[in-house]
């Protein structure tokens, strides 16, 4: 029953890993000759830049084209490291790498020699270990046993207090680095991986963009490589990620070109069975109805051949509109003179004119669907052109004209007529089968006039397209312009490869006079007539007398108040020289001022500007003399019932 029991488990493991390479997507797109042109153009300005970070990336992807660039590029590191606010382990670490690819003749000066050498502990970040292991790397020089144990133990207990995506990136690039005790840091690979997010179910990346996600990925590979570990991602993931680092192959700095490139690069290091593969088109996806041949490129996400040339490529084509099967298993043999070129013969399979998809699969392993048009080809297999009267009373003389000729005669008419087109439009190589194109079109050209008026053909009940003018009608079209005209018949379609314009005839059309251009009219350019601005006449103000008696109304309850007061006299008993009462009473005038100085000259912003300072100190003033004027009449009040009682 064990045994039973572990064949079973077995059995469904192989199944479902199966099953899982079976279903895998390759990408649409990988980088191409075009994007490593752009990519050599961001490090070229890289290492001619004065960034120490750019020179360095930079001197990592291209060399100098002399000895004298060379000499220029390695003098203007010094100046650009000497002067960097990066710090001190970082800057170093980027001058040693760039000193050491460019080749440079400078001897490092020996404070940073002492630097890089000096490794103070403990250290309390990844990157700074990552950056002080590397230099020493750069610089040949092997560190003894004793400190990398301490870098070990060191790298763990940073970990242990700092886990970030940062911190686990750099972590995964320097534990190989160091020594074989380091592998526990293998044990964290899963940890950072379940962090990714996913973009639209066809993406995945970490938090931080692209530098984080290259430095994760090219770490956990690498390490994974270094220690004999499985790879850090499956099949779906890598497809993931992948399809992540090409939607960003437009970056513009040499960091991001570089471990753009860094990133592509490990995941098409991993096994075959799991590396996303990408299967493309070749060309335009346009075939001829003729010679239907299907070509497709297979290769790496960096357009290289793959390790180990795929077998069984196979293809089932679908017609995209009606949604049938074409063909069930279409072999795509390889290329002899290009390893990444495939290609598929579709003329057994006679496909017509029209859009279709193609659902490939390459190895049983990964699966791609491409679309793709098959184009036809349009003849002309009847065109009537006749003029007739525009009452249709009389019949109308039909002439026979053979594509692609001209008609040799020249025909007229004038507003009385009308011009006729019937043109029967077949696929070629099909039997008299009528077609329907996107574009068919009527042109009028007067080579004199310069004029081009066009009309669109229609197609009636019998799939014959017809144009039927008449030219009294339709003079305005033609601003009653009459002269020779072109006609010329405009047939197009996306899935046809011989759109043509065809100049059937030449039409002397002879349209009535225009009534209306006979009444002249004023030029446009000349000069219009002078427009006079008039504002709205102000509305009568009253008498003066009545303005005055009205000012005096509103200073009646002014005038009473100072007579009240003068006869029950003015009570100035309880006023005190207290700060707080004369605050508020200057607080109280001085918004009495404000209001006065408002009505005459101010408007409302600039009152309430003025107003908010004046008013609040006018309340804090208040306040405490209303406090100080209850206190006193407490106290009165107090002593009044003490004298009471005694």
């Amino acid at each position: 029953m064990i045994k039973l029991a572990l064949s079973l488990s077995l059995a469904l493991l192989l199944n479902a890993t199966y099953i899982s390479c079976a279903t895998n997507n390759a990408v649409d797109s990988h980088l191409s000759s075009k994007d490593l042109q752009r990519l050599q153009k961001v490090f070229a300005d890289g290492i001619a830049s004065n960034d120490l970070q750019s020179i360095f990336y930079s001197s990592l992807n291209v060399e100098p084209t002399s000895d004298l660039e060379r000499t220029n590029v390695c003098q203007r590191l010094f100046k650009v490291h000497a002067a960097s606010k990066l710090k001190d382990y970082e800057k170093d670490y980027y001058l040693v790498g760039a000193a050491r690819t460019l080749k440079c003749a400078e001897k490092l000066p020996q404070e940073i020699l002492s630097n890089i050498y000096n490794i103070p502990m403990p250290i309390t970040s990844t990157q700074e270990i990552f950056y002080r292991i590397t230099a020493h790397k750069y610089l040949g020089v092997q560190i003894d046993e004793t400190t990398l144990k301490k870098l070990v133990k060191n790298l763990e207990g940073v970990l242990m207090k700092e886990d970030s995506l940062t911190s686990l990136g750099y972590a995964f690039n320097v534990a190989s680095e160091l020594s074989p005790e380091s592998e526990f840091v293998t044990e964290r690979i899963e940890d950072a991986m379940v962090q990714a997010d996913e973009v639209d179910g066809k993406m995945l990346q970490f938090e931080g963009g692209l530098s984080v996600t290259s430095l994760i990925i090219t770490g956990a590979f690498k390490i994974s490589s270094d220690f004999s570990k499985p790879p850090p991602v499956d099949a779906q993931q890598a497809y993931k990620f992948a399809n992540y680092f090409l939607s960003r192959r437009s970056v513009q700095t040499p960091k991001g070109a570089h471990i753009l490139i860094e990133a592509l690069k490990s995941l098409s290091s991993m096994t075959p069975q799991l590396a996303p593969i990408c299967i493309q088109l070749i060309g335009n996806g346009q075939l001829q109805a003729d010679s239907p041949r299907l070509a497709i490129a297979i290769v790496d996400l960096l357009g290289k051949p793959l390790k180990e040339a795929p077998l069984n490529i196979f293809g089932k084509v679908l017609l995209r509109k009606e949604g049938t099967t074409l063909a069930q298993k279409v072999q795509f043999a390889p290329k002899s003179s290009d390893k990444t070129t495939f290609a598929a013969d579709l003329s057994p399979y006679k496909p017509t004119r029209g859009l279709y998809a193609i659902e490939i699969e390459v190895n049983s392993k990964y699966t791609q669907k491409l679309n793709f048009k098959v184009l036809g080809k349009v003849k002309v297999q009847q065109l009537e052109l006749g003029i007739g009267e525009s009452d249709a009373s009389s019949s109308i003389k039909k002439q026979i004209v053979a594509y692609p000729k001209t008609l040799t005669e020249k025909l007229a008419a004038d507003h009385t007529q009308r011009v006729l087109l019937k043109v029967l439009l077949i696929e070629e190589g099909t039997t008299d089968k009528p077609i329907t194109v996107h574009q068919a079109f009527v042109r009028f050209y007067n080579k004199q006039e310069d004029l081009e008026v066009i009309y669109v053909a229609e197609q009636d009940s019998s799939k014959v397209y017809k144009f039927d003018m008449d030219v009294g009608a339709r003079a305005g079209d033609f601003k009653y312009k009459s002269g020779l005209y072109e006609m010329v018949l405009i047939v197009g379609d996306a899935s046809l490869s011989n759109s043509f314009e065809w100049h059937v005839a030449n039409l002397d059309l002879d349209f009535p006079h225009n009534v209306k251009a006979a009444i002249k009219k004023q030029p446009i350019r000349s000069v219009l007539p002078e427009i006079i601005h008039q504002f709205r006449t102000p509305e009568n103000r009253p008498p003066r007398l009545v303005s005055d008696i009205f000012t005096g109304l509103c200073l009646t309850p002014l005038v009473i108040l100072f007579i009240v007061w003068h006869k029950l006299g003015i009570n100035v008993s309880n006023f005190t020289i207290a700060p707080s009462t004369i605050g508020f009473h200057i607080g109280f005038g001085g918004i009495l001022v404000l209001f006065t100085v408002f009505w005459l000259k101010l408007n409302m912003f600039q009152t309430l500007r003025l107003l908010l300072p004046i008013a609040t100190f006018t309340f804090l003033c208040g306040n405490r003399l209303l406090r100080r004027l209850y206190g006193q009449r407490s106290a009165k009040a107090s002593n009044a019932g003490a004298l009471a009682t005694s």
